[in-house]
């Protein structure tokens, strides 16, 4: 007998990393033992992996099995050790060639033998080519998947009797590097089904244009879950990179992540107000996971009646809100997972959503409408860039109403993105909303004093925190992108501190 070695990949956070999968076959009283780190998941493997290589017609010898996974300081975790340990094993005891180690093999097993699909398979794929590694074994059902990555030759199994027989070359597995294209987009929401609401409307379009976060208030029916559910609908296709960014993402979270190819419409993400902070940021005992802040990376995440989301869950939204990313901490290891998401809030006015015009229907306490959206914390409220009433909608508004199609709206943000990212060609960021504060204030980004002597003086007033002042200068950008000037203008300023409540401060 002698030593088997193949390649596997695990993944750390979005992140894999190839290791190295030796296995030794040796005299002794039978026994299955794995080291190098693995997990319970990992370690589950040496019963699926006997039963599996005997249904399969290569059994494992009644020998002492030892199976190490290389870094060994390196956790390892999930079910996608399974075939290369096998492989490794069965290479061991020479029943395939040592050429085996110049391939990587991801799948997990059943007892049967079959080759079942697995999480990761994007990132996995990647990181194997970015190593060097471009041969690589998958699961059928993860083909189409594993075929996105540039470079990759990716040969697809049902069962693992395919892979013994490709390694002892009695089956020929072809190899394809194209990947399947993009997965077409579904019919989107359209913004005809929303009557009246013309000022919620336009915040939506301007959130659109500028990657900008939003606010809404209203009584109960008034269209604030149908205006943000029509956001994503407004949002461009997403470029190459980003839409195998979001696809890597879905990857890990799902095995069923790009059955038919690059996901190009922008995520969106609504949580319900009972979700865990480890469910909304990321997190979990063992291997850390991420939440649904990363679910929504590139897209829009929705909280429908926010102030009933626990205050620590929505306090943990402030950091990835500014830097669009989240750091997850263990005694161990530090993972940081993508956030750059828009962010879309939605309220009622109070606990049983009256208390609109005189409020002569509401049944709260002025305290319980105090304390209600006092639930929103100032800091979280401060870094949302449009802050709205959005009224109930009226007869007038039902009967007369005639509003513009997703798709002519579209067309305008499509437009003015296009104006933003040609100005902020060459720089890291190319949405109004992503801009560094120190740029809005110097430089060519500075509006005119003369353009921002309202919002001067409203933060003279306190009506706007100098973060506030920040954020209402991008939005002006956006206006002024939306409204073809080469600048902001004292018009636009002045409308995007109106967008952001805070007008009436200064006046």
């Amino acid at each position: 007998m002698s030593t088997g070695l193949t390649r596997g990949v695990t993944l750390s956070g979005l992140e894999g990393a190839v290791v190295d999968v030796e296995a030794d076959v040796s005299l002794g009283l039978p026994a299955f033992t794995v080291t190098g780190l693995a997990d319970t998941t990992v370690g589950e493997a040496r019963d699926r992996i006997r039963a599996a290589a005997s249904n399969a017609g290569v059994p494992l010898p009644s020998r002492r099995l030892t199976v190490n996974l290389s870094p060994a300081w390196m956790p390892k975790s999930g079910s996608a050790f399974d075939l290369p340990m096998v492989v490794a094993l069965l290479a061991a005891a020479q029943e395939v060639p040592p050429s085996v180690r110049g391939v990587v093999h991801l799948g997990e097993l059943s007892l049967d033998g079959a080759v079942k699909g697995v999480r990761g398979v994007l990132p996995c794929v990647r990181a194997a080519v970015e190593a060097g590694h471009r041969r690589i074994i998958v699961p059928a059902v993860n083909v189409r998947e594993a075929r996105l990555v540039e470079g990759a030759q990716v040969l697809g199994v049902h069962h693992l009797a395919e892979v013994v027989a490709f390694h002892r070359g009695e089956l020929l597995l072809q190899p394809e590097s194209e990947g399947p294209g993009d997965q077409p987009v579904r019919d989107e929401l359209d913004l005809v089904d929303v009557a009246g609401q013309g000022e919620g409307r336009f915040a939506l379009e301007v959130a659109a244009a500028g990657g900008h976060h939003l606010f809404l208030s209203g009584p109960p029916g008034a269209g604030k879950t149908m205006l943000a559910e029509r956001l994503p609908g407004l949002l461009p296709p997403l470029p190459d990179d980003q839409a195998l960014e979001v696809t890597s993402i879905a990857s890990v979270m799902s095995s069923e992540a790009a059955p038919l190819g690059l996901l190009r419409r922008p995520p969106y993400v609504a949580m319900h107000h009972g979700v865990t902070m480890a469910a909304m940021v990321g997190g979990g005992s063992g291997r850390p996971s991420p939440g649904a802040v990363t679910a929504a990376h590139r897209g829009v995440l929705f909280l429908d009646e926010a102030p009933e989301f626990a205050s620590h869950v929505l306090n943990s939204l402030r950091q990835p809100l500014e830097s669009g990313t989240v750091t997850i901490g263990r005694t161990d290891r530090m993972l940081t997972f993508p956030a750059r998401f828009q962010l879309v809030l939605a309220a009622n006015p109070c606990p049983c959503g009256r208390a609109v015009g005189k409020g002569l229907g509401c049944t709260c306490t002025v305290n319980q409408r105090r304390g209600y959206l006092g639930r929103l914390a100032g800091p979280l409220l401060d870094r949302i860039d449009l802050q709205l009433s959005v009224p109930a909608v009226s007869r007038l508004e039902l009967v007369e109403a005639d509003p513009e199609p997703t798709a002519v709206v579209a067309a305008r943000v499509a437009q003015a993105r296009a104006v933003a990212a040609e100005r902020y060609a060459g720089e890291r960021w190319s949405l109004n909303g992503e801009v560094p504060p120190g740029r809005l204030r110097r430089g060519p980004l500075r509006p005119s004093r003369r353009a921002t002597r309202l919002l001067d003086r409203t933060l003279d007033r306190g009506g706007v925190t100098l973060r506030g002042y920040d954020r209402v200068t991008r939005v002006a950008w956006t206006l002024a992108d939306l409204a073809g000037h080469a600048s902001p203008t004292s018009d636009d300023v002045d409308q995007a501190l109106t967008l952001r409540g805070a007008a009436e401060v200064a006046a």
